[in-house]
């Protein structure tokens, strides 16, 4: 299926033609723009609308003042920190050729992978001060019992993913900037694409699964967008239960949704141009870090700092890893 006749792609739009780099076993995705502004589109990064960000403002737009504007400090908890070393032990597995993917070849890349992620992030180590090495080995078995999970529901010697943690970019015809990475990008031989993401969190699925379901369908439109052909299916991969759950999207869907996220980059911007910010309480306040400072819990939000520069729009590894 193909999208209609659009407008010919600006430079910026050249983030189709990628390289996947490895650095240190972590995979990149450089982009190669041509052309005239070639020498400018890589040192500018236009303000963009990410899945995180967009989540964040559509579930209360005080939260995606805190996180993209003020840029509040969040300690991780350590289901958090699991969750990234999860995602990353997974797209090191991915590296390794199809038959070394297997769950004890899994579990030896853990301690390996948190070393590098705690070496380049020394207060993700900090979280583990003082205490006992049984402790330690407690939460890395924790990690262990996701991977088991992941393990039960599919093989990974059996697949060859085009890309793993993909960073997927385009301005649609509207100006709004859209960016963020694909945990997983599968392609069959026929051209169908498959998006899978993994999900390693603690919050309750009726909450999760709507909010995850927001993220696969930016993604959608992203690779619809470049690539002209609607994702086949958006699989969501649950391994703290060991479930899964897969979604076949159609265009006019998409272009619903695409419309949907116009609006709220337009509501983001009315918003920065006064700082109303405002809270929205609901059950997701539970897992805030910042009631201390929400007028819903009786706090005071710092002095507006303004529209951020160069870009509100950047995730964290974190982000990637709810």
């Amino acid at each position: 299926m193909t999208a209609p006749a659009r407008r010919a792609p600006s430079v910026a739009r050249q983030e189709l033609s990628v390289v996947c780099l490895r650095v240190q076993g972590m995979a990149e995705i450089a982009t190669e723009p041509s052309g005239p502004e070639a020498a400018t589109a890589t040192a500018v990064r236009r303000p963009a609308l990410s899945p995180s960000r967009a989540s964040d403002f559509k579930q209360c737009p005080l939260l995606y003042r805190f996180r993209a504007v003020d840029r509040l400090p969040e300690l991780p908890t350590k289901a958090q920190l699991r969750g990234t070393l999860v995602h990353s032990v997974l797209e090191r597995l991915f590296a390794l050729p199809q038959p070394d993917r297997l769950p004890e070849r899994a579990k030896e890349l853990l301690a390996p992978a948190w070393e590098e992620l705690s070496g380049e992030r020394p207060e993700w180590a900090e979280l583990f001060a003082g205490q006992e090495p049984g402790q330690v080995a407690d939460w890395l078995g924790g990690a262990e019992k996701l991977l088991d999970s992941y393990f039960a529901l599919e093989d990974p010697r059996r697949l060859q993913p085009e890309a793993c943690e993909l960073h997927v970019e385009i301005e649609l015809d509207s100006g709004v900037r859209l960016r963020g990475y694909v945990d997983r990008l599968d392609v069959a031989p026929t051209g169908e694409i498959r998006v899978v993401d993994y999900k390693t969190g603690a919050a309750p699925r009726e909450i999760g699964e709507a909010k995850a379901m927001f993220q696969m369908k930016f993604y959608a439109v992203v690779l619809w967008r470049l690539r002209g052909v609607v994702p086949r299916q958006l699989k969501l991969m649950y391994l703290t239960d060991g479930q899964s759950l897969a979604y076949t999207p159609d265009e006019a869907e998409l272009r619903r949704f695409e419309r949907t996220l116009e609006a709220i980059w337009q509501a983001i911007l009315r918003a920065g141009k006064t700082g109303d910010f405002r809270p929205n309480p609901g059950r997701l306040c539970d897992w805030c870090a910042h009631q201390s400072l929400c007028p819903s819990f009786g706090g005071t939000p710092p002095e507006y700092p303004g529209w951020p520069e160069p870009d509100p729009g950047v995730e964290t590894l974190l982000d990637r890893a709810d």
